[in-house]
């Protein structure tokens, strides 16, 4: 058989037929760190892969290997969840994500016991990525009724994100809805190389300042009520990981799938994949067909947060749920680890930027102060390139 494994993509052959865990374990593959994809079907560790079987092992962050049958039907399965000690079917797969979405938004930890995330009626755009996980959050709520947008923020990484630009617009096209597209360079006059060669940051730093501050810009503008990213369950739990481990205390009182808006300052920000695994997003896009970017961002080498992620799958390998158990047990106590949370000192501190008026606790805030350094700087860069 054919296998071919992705991020990095690499082609083997191997003698089949054979059991698709015994197809990981000869190719030394922890079964709940990907999917395997048979013919363009999800399938499970006890299903045999033909000898002329064409295979794609494609890697998640999450997971792992649970029940035989579909917990809603009883039908084979094609996605098996520890955490859940469930297993689903196709169609069940779609029900179990959109129910997880569904407990977020009405039951969104740290807010009020009636408040949602947001309302049928509010407008809400999503920041899409053209990745598995935005991808699937906005497909989620178009099929879940709701008026959602996209917005997607283009950073000059060369094909990456051509690529990526393309498979956002794709989906848009498909389905007829708005899709706002923020060129960096264009709009800002810098992309994120360029502007962490200017500034001496991380290319991921310069990034997500960057990203956050255009999500915002868009949303405000806009006039739309909600802004919405995709950050998933593996996301936020290597987030608060970092965080408990260097001790950030504003971060740690910061975190949580909803961040208040701030009147024309700042929109209001909430995270509705919080409950749902890398893995549950990359299946749920596989069956509904989406098409996404698998491979990663080429300049995310260095990124402590994959650091995270890794140490805390090796402990969901044996303990099947600790990242929902750290970030679930941490959002519930937050207002004893982190009592400045829910606060009003923060927001009273909060003013518009002098340059952009956008929130910010200076005079100029950060986004505005990282613009004016690297346009002061690209010149000189410019200049020192051979004509």
């Amino acid at each position: 058989m054919i296998v071919r494994m992705r991020n990095p993509d690499a082609t083997v052959e191997v003698a089949g037929p054979m059991r698709v865990g015994d197809l990981l374990d000869h190719l030394d593959i922890a079964p709940h760190t990907v999917l395997v994809i048979d013919g363009g079907a999800l399938v499970v560790a006890d299903h045999v892969l033909a000898a002329d079987a064409e295979v794609e092992i494609r890697p998640v962050i999450s997971g792992g290997a649970g029940g035989l049958t579909c917990i809603a039907c009883g039908r084979p399965p094609v996605l098996e969840e520890p955490r859940h000690r469930a297993a689903w079917c196709a169609s069940h797969v779609v029900d179990h994500v959109h129910n997880q979405i569904r407990k977020a938004i009405d039951h969104a930890h740290g807010t009020d016991h009636n408040e949602r995330m947001f309302g049928y009626a509010d407008r809400v755009i999503v920041a899409v990525s053209g990745g598995k996980d935005s991808l699937a959050l906005w497909d989620a709520l178009l099929s879940m009724g709701y008026r959602v947008d996209g917005l997607y923020v283009g950073l000059g990484i060369g094909g990456y994100s051509v690529r990526s630009q393309g498979a956002c617009e794709a989906f848009a096209d498909a389905r007829g809805v708005r899709l706002h597209v923020v060129d960096l360079a264009d709009t800002y006059g810098y992309t994120t190389p360029s502007g962490a060669v200017a500034t001496g940051r991380s290319t991921c730093g310069v990034c997500g300042l960057s990203k956050r501050y255009a999500f915002n810009r868009v949303a405000i503008d806009e006039g739309y009520d909600v802004l919405l990213t995709g950050h998933n369950l593996d996301d936020e739990a290597a987030t608060l990981h970092g965080n408990l481990v260097r001790w950030h205390d504003d971060f740690l009182a910061r975190q949580g799938p909803v961040l208040p808006g701030r009147g024309g300052l700042q929109a209001r920000k909430c995270k509705p994949l919080y409950r749902l695994s890398e893995r549950e997003t990359a299946a749920y896009c596989v069956v509904r067909g989406i098409d996404y970017v698998v491979e990663e961002c080429p300049l995310v080498a260095g990124n402590s947060g994959h650091e995270h992620k890794a140490a805390l799958d090796l402990i969901e390998a044996g303990s099947p749920g600790a990242k929902a158990q750290l970030l679930f047990g941490f959002l519930d106590r937050q207002s004893r680890v982190a009592p400045q949370v829910g606060s009003d000192d923060r927001a009273a501190d909060l003013g518009a930027c002098a340059h952009c008026g956008l929130a910010t606790v200076s005079e100029v805030c950060a986004f505005c102060r990282q613009q004016e350094r690297i346009r002061a700087a690209l010149p000189l860069l410019d200049a020192e390139v051979p004509a």
